[in-house]
């Protein structure tokens, strides 16, 4: 699958990380002071277990390797695709279905390969899209179970977070007597919050709402083969087929 930079996922990131340092500064706070080694490891340690007790060890690291395209985004073109797929209704119109075969051997799409051999088999058209339908539906569980797991992780880190911040006070609590060790468990504690929301909203969240928008319109170029595919199986005119696949992206 080509792939793409995705510069405005670098720049959220840096606007993300700006906003939040320069506020601090601006405040006169220290920015070393949002630095907690304790506060972090109970956040991100904890959230990451709890994701890894949710799924199977598959998932949560087909999970962690999609992480990938937040930056390196799969290139989706589906104007490529009507392209495509009216080119092969043109070719089966003037040679036939088996005109289509020696397309095969230039194609790296597996899925728009595996639709095309059968159609080129002679696959009755409903046969073809029921064959093409249950590979879609796999691939979008097993993907969207990934995407799930940055999902997960947004919906635990708030709640570590705030488990992080009441061991902090427990610190403070146990050290009345020593004002001394007083600053370190308080800053435990609210950084360990900072870190649980923010971690929460400004990454975990909008990395699992991206994978599910890259795998939605894979979805939607999967299902204009399909039905490209299944046009062409029944003798449509590809101005027709354009029209009709067309309507996937109005």
């Amino acid at each position: 699958m080509r792939s793409r930079f995705d510069i405005i996922s670098v720049i959220g990131v840096l606007i993300s990380f700006g906003a939040i340092l320069g506020g601090q500064f601006l405040e006169g706070g220290h920015i070393g002071s949002l630095v907690q080694v304790t506060a972090f490891i109970i956040v991100m340690g904890g959230t990451f277990g709890a994701c890894m007790l949710q799924f199977t060890m598959p998932v949560f690291l087909q999970g962690i390797k999609l992480l990938k395209w937040i930056i390196f985004t799969p290139f989706i073109s589906l104007e490529d695709v009507i392209d495509q797929v009216i080119s092969w209704g043109q070719t089966a119109r003037r040679g036939g279905l088996l005109s289509l075969e020696p397309i095969l051997s230039e194609m790296d799409d597996a899925f728009m390969k595996k639709g095309l051999q059968l159609l080129v088999d002679g696959a009755e058209p409903e046969k073809l899209r029921e064959a093409m339908e249950v590979e879609m539906d796999a691939y979008e569980e097993h993907y969207r179970m990934a995407a799930k797991v940055w999902e997960s992780a947004g919906g635990y880190s708030p709640t570590i977070g705030i488990l992080g911040a009441v061991m902090g006070l427990i610190h403070v609590m146990e050290n009345l007597s020593d004002p001394s060790k007083l600053g370190g468990g308080i800053a435990v504690a609210f950084v360990a919050t900072i870190y649980g929301v923010g971690a929460a909203n400004l990454f975990f969240l909008p990395i699992a709402n991206k994978l599910k928008s890259i795998i939605g319109k894979e979805m939607v170029k999967r299902q204009m083969v399909v039905e490209g595919l299944v046009s062409i199986a029944n003798g449509e005119n590809p101005r027709l087929i354009e029209t009709k696949l067309r309507g996937y992206i109005a």
